[in-house]
């Protein structure tokens, strides 16, 4: 517990330096630690840590996790490509989806999301760096599904979402992170009312942090390296 708690705190300070260097507040950025792969312990003690919203990928993983764990406060974050068999599980007991980039995910989402519930929180996954093997939708695409969301009463668009592709190159990472903050901007003037943009993890969250982010998702800086 001691070693997830210290590196929540060491991240948290990351967060904190980032925001201040570009003049921000540093409340205004929450932090997604991304669960996926570990154990509902781990999670229990992120909590006892003070970490309130957890990312998972894995649909099946997760309801386990979410079922094991419905005693504690915890607020669920879906960051992974949704398949449209497992949209039954995720859309009952997530508050968060931010990987849509379909209109056919959006309507199984909202289909599924039970009348007593608030409206799902869900963010257009956006692929900012092109890659082909990487979900997203096109820069350019995104007007045409946040039209389609807005008409669903049983999710809420609240901004978009990217994970460009690994770099060493900083101002090419700058880039994708800007452009994504220039897509929410133009959804916004065409009449969109979005308050996230969720992007960057453990290594570029400064970064994202610089262009605009409200969520960043971290996974590997809390917890430790990934178990495949």
């Amino acid at each position: 517990m001691a070693t997830i708690a210290v590196n929540l705190q060491a991240v948290r300070a990351r967060i904190r330096r980032a925001a201040q260097a570009v003049g921000r507040k540093p409340g205004d950025i929450a932090l997604v630690a991304v669960s996926k792969t570990f154990p509902a312990e781990y999670i229990a003690q992120a909590h006892a840590a003070g970490q309130m919203a957890f990312g998972e990928n894995y649909a099946r993983e997760a309801v386990e996790k979410i079922t094991k764990l419905t005693q504690l406060p915890l607020e669920w974050h879906f960051i992974g490509p949704v398949q449209s068999n497992k949209t039954n599980n995720i859309a009952p007991r997530f508050q968060w989806v931010h990987s849509v980039e379909r209109e056919k995910i959006a309507l199984r989402l909202d289909a599924a999301r039970p009348d007593g519930l608030p409206p799902l929180n869900v963010c257009i996954q956006i692929n900012v760096s092109g890659e082909t093997a990487k979900s997203g939708v096109e820069p350019g695409e995104e007007l045409k599904l946040a039209e389609a969301i807005a008409r669903l009463p049983r999710l809420k668009l609240r901004g978009l979402m990217a994970i460009p592709e690994p770099t060493p190159d900083p101002a090419l990472r700058q880039r994708r992170f800007a452009l994504l903050r220039e897509l929410k901007e133009r959804l916004v003037a065409r009449g969109h009312v979005l308050d996230t943009l969720s992007m960057g993890m453990s290594d570029d969250l400064e970064a994202a942090i610089a262009e605009g982010a409200t969520m960043v998702r971290v996974g590997t800086a809390i917890f430790g390296k990934r178990n495949q």
